[in-house]
């Protein structure tokens, strides 16, 4: 295949060069927004009169046709082409002949790619937050089943208060949510049209952006062409929004993974998200959670891949940046799949309340009720304190729990204690007088579960 730049060179380019300069094997995927964007620059043309109406018309009609006969298996992506880019407008020029060859009138492939990514990942951040959605939407079927399940909430990883498994996983709800309204203000930034910036320096053609934004569904236009060829922050920031987006995935993931072993067994994953082992016959691996954990620290690469390949260049435009498409589409591929993957396995798996309810019963973490109950009573906190890890001292030393610590051995402490504190530190109490907004209380878990309905929708 001719390449279209041809013009300029007395020799055909090497072989190996020709394939290490090629492109068309990663960008291929993104044949339905180059042709779109086309589409929308040959009405441009055709609207200011730089071509005509009618040949605006063919143009169209032809891209339209490529369109059509590539969605349907007709028309086979050439792996031979430099690009995508090249593929399709040498294909528009077999089928229309020289009338093919004025559709690149007043732009570059510089600020054709430019809009062709910015087209892909709008296309893409739609179906991240959709796949967002659905795993909190797993994770709200959940929590409206556990709004009174009680487990041990940890620091360190030591038992520190009783909560309920419903408030651990709206945790993770809220992350999410976070990652929604991240991806969506990175693409209200990104939602700029570079196109008619040209190689870098705009054109002398009487074009109009603004109309061809218009039609691709952008809020503006870049108003620095040098910029608007260069940028690739957009990128940058959505996959950095995809990171974080993974570190929460993986962090939950290693929360079932504990939760699923015979450590823990709070849980039970479905047998269709979970494994065997190839030599144990007893083995239940949780192999998707872990695979997701496993796949952050590669969208973690991604993101410092693109990084470190545009820190050094120059503006505007460097064949480096053609590097920037792999990274991405990494990015996304790996983010889409482990999202897929993880709502259903949410859905799907049992909490086993009985194990997190005994769990909760070790550990004394109803020692801060126990402290809040002498503060009730007139005790200082720093005092109630010292009076509370004494007698868990005391516990430890009689290899018992504060529920059962008799009643006497409770005043050689403080006369203040009564027999309602063991009212006060059963872990029903402890639960439930959590009333403090955003606590574990059932009111609050009610308000949480409500304000994630809402934007799961």
């Amino acid at each position: 295949m001719e390449k279209m730049w041809a013009g300029r060179f007395s020799k055909a380019l090497d072989k190996k060069a020709d394939d290490f300069n090629s492109s068309i094997a990663t960008d291929c995927r993104m044949y339905r927004q180059d042709i779109t964007g086309s589409m929308a620059h040959a009405a441009m043309l055709g609207k200011q009169g730089i071509i005509t109406r009618e040949e605006s018309e063919k143009i169209i009609e032809g891209l339209s046709q490529i369109l059509a006969d590539i969605d349907e298996g007709k028309l086979e992506i050439d792996m031979e082409a430099e690009d995508i880019h090249m593929f399709v407008e040498s294909v528009l020029t077999k089928r229309l002949g020289d009338l093919g060859k004025k559709l690149h009138t007043a732009r570059s492939r510089n600020d054709q790619v430019a809009l062709d990514i910015r087209l892909y990942l709008r296309d893409e951040a739609d179906e991240i937050i959709a796949l967002i959605k659905n795993l909190i939407s797993a994770i709200l079927c959940q929590a409206k089943e556990h709004k009174t399940t009680i487990m041990p909430g940890y620091t360190h990883l030591q038992r520190a208060q009783p909560i309920t498994f419903a408030h651990q996983l709206l945790a993770y709800g809220m992350m999410l949510s976070r990652d929604i309204a991240r991806i969506s203000d990175a693409v209200r930034r990104m939602n700029v049209s570079p196109i008619g910036s040209c190689a870098l320096a705009g054109t002398t053609y009487d074009t109009d952006r603004y109309f061809e934004a218009q039609k691709l569904g952008f809020d503006d236009i870049a108003l620095n062409s040098i910029d608007g060829v260069s940028d690739r922050d957009f990128c940058l920031e959505l996959m950095s929004a995809f990171a974080i987006v993974m570190m929460h995935l993986s962090r939950f993931s290693e929360e079932i993974i504990l939760w699923s072993s015979w450590e823990f067994k709070f849980i039970e994953l479905d047998d269709s998200f979970t494994t065997g082992s190839s030599i144990m016959p007893q083995k239940k691996n949780p192999d998707m959670a872990e695979l997701v954990r496993g796949k952050t620290g590669r969208v973690y690469g991604d993101l410092f891949t693109l990084l470190t390949t545009l820190k050094g260049i120059p503006l505007a435009y460097n064949k480096d940046m053609q590097e920037d498409k792999e990274a991405m589409f990494d990015s996304v591929d790996t983010v889409k799949l482990c999202l897929d993957i993880f709502a259903p396995m949410v859905q799907t798996m049992r909490a086993i309340p009985e194990n997190m309810y005994n769990a909760a019963g070790r550990g004394f973490i109803n020692a801060t009720d126990l402290a809040d109950y002498l503060v009730k009573k007139g005790m200082p906190f720093r005092s109630a304190y010292k009076v509370v890890g004494e007698l868990v001292a005391e516990c430890i030393e009689k290899n018992t729990v504060l529920d059962q610590l008799p009643l006497s051995d409770y005043r050689c402490h403080s006369e203040l204690f009564d027999e309602d504190l063991y009212t006060e530190i059963s872990l029903e109490t402890c639960v439930e007088k959590r009333i403090s907004a955003g606590g574990t209380g059932l009111a609050s878990i009610e308000k949480q579960i409500e304000y994630l309905a809402k934007i799961v929708g």
